[in-house]
């Protein structure tokens, strides 16, 4: 059987052990899969035909991780960041999806490092947003979505807000579920989406399994916060390499 979007076995092996990662950090601290994928993707390969993929592989996970979150999601949090975010994914799709692969790896890059960087510093909110704060987030997350990382604009709001961690882990989790619920009949209509991204998405799911488990069980015995730093860390330093390796090429 030959592999999607034509692929050779080494490079497939190498965003296998990729996904293993992304997928233990998801499962860990609720955010940075598809970032960690995307940007160590892009640093080999086009990363537009995977973006669809990590999204069925972000809901896929989520069937996955559902039973142990339920109860701790702030529903009200996610559903109006969901809302800002239906305003601006069609947009983002739009822009991306005519980009070229040179171009896509530099934003991609680009963005993953920007929003990492805000994360690291530890920037921190004088007061809770509001319902309005919250749909502009969603906004920003929308617009950042197009190349795959939504989820990171959010995780800089919750992590600058004292949420509980199984909160942060949960509302992400359930945000960025919706999120690609949305982008991706979009992306459909773009014409990034075909059976190799169905067919990609399938052979991952065995190596998604494996890595959500096994960070799920680490949740429950380390610092979340800890772990998260280190998750960030990983992501500056694979938007630098994205960044310095588009520039070159």
């Amino acid at each position: 059987m030959s592999l999607p979007f034509g692929l050779d076995p080494g490079l497939a092996a190498v965003l296998g052990v990729a996904l293993f990662v992304a997928a233990f950090v998801r499962g860990y601290s609720g955010f940075g899969f598809s970032a960690v994928f995307i940007a160590f993707a892009a640093l080999l390969t086009n990363p537009l035909p995977l973006i669809p993929v990590v999204f069925l592989c972000e809901i896929l996970m989520t069937a996955v991780q559902a039973r142990g979150i339920r109860g701790a999601v702030d529903w009200r949090r996610a559903g109006l960041m969901l809302i800002g975010a239906a305003l601006a994914v069609p947009l983002s799709v739009l822009a991306l999806s005519h980009a070229s692969p040179e171009t896509a790896r530099l934003v991609v890059s680009a963005i993953i490092g920007c929003l990492s960087l805000v994360l690291l510093i530890g920037w921190q909110l004088r007061r809770p947003l509001g319902a309005a704060g919250q749909v502009s987030v969603g906004i920003a997350s929308g617009l950042a979505n197009g190349a795959g990382v939504g989820g990171l604009p959010v995780a800089a709001l919750l992590a600058a807000q004292p949420i509980p961690a199984a909160m942060f882990r949960a509302t992400l989790v359930v945000y960025i579920t919706g999120l690609d619920l949305m982008t991706l009949p979009i992306m459909g209509v773009a014409g990034l989406v075909s059976g190799q991204t169905l067919l990609a998405a399938a052979m991952a799911l065995p190596i998604l399994t494996a890595g959500i488990l096994l960070g799920g069980r680490h949740f429950l015995a380390a610092s979340p916060q800890a772990f998260r730093r280190s998750a960030v860390l990983l992501l500056l330093v694979l938007a630098v390499l994205g960044v310095t390796r588009a520039l070159l090429s």
